[in-house]
């Protein structure tokens, strides 16, 4: 069973976001990763792009497939996860941690409102299965 952490928001389509005070951590979801398999490219946006919620921000590349990647929140990305450039597998290895993709300056924290829990997120991917 794909790991769900209590502290994160989820999207549906299996990021998720860590919210500080103002800035928010984001990554792909345990489920997402197994899904992809062996992640061997991750394309993201350079420092001081906008994002939108809900809209594609940068691209993953697995031994399986390519997807896009959705941010969950608006804002500005503050900082890119450099890390990922040499070592894409991090994805794999650690998504919640070692292998998060961007940090974003939220534009308006009440976006957050609109993300599933980790609950409801537990049970989409119960769905999936």
């Amino acid at each position: 069973m794909p790991e769900v952490r209590q502290q994160l928001k989820y999207t549906k389509e299996h990021e998720w976001v860590r919210p500080t005070d103002d800035t928010a951590v984001v990554g792909i979801s345990d489920y997402a990763q197994e899904q992809l398999g062996d992640v061997v490219f991750v394309e993201l946006p350079a420092g001081g792009t906008e994002v939108t919620q809900f809209e594609t921000f940068g691209t993953i590349e697995s031994v399986k497939a390519a997807s896009d990647l959705y941010s969950p929140v608006s804002g500005t990305v503050v900082e890119v996860n450099a890390a990922l450039k040499d070592r894409p597998e991090l994805l794999n290895q650690s998504p919640y941690d070692e292998g998060w993709l961007v940090k974003v300056k939220l534009k308006d924290r009440r976006e957050l409102d609109v993300l599933l829990s980790p609950t409801e997120y537990d049970t989409l991917i119960g769905s999936l299965e």
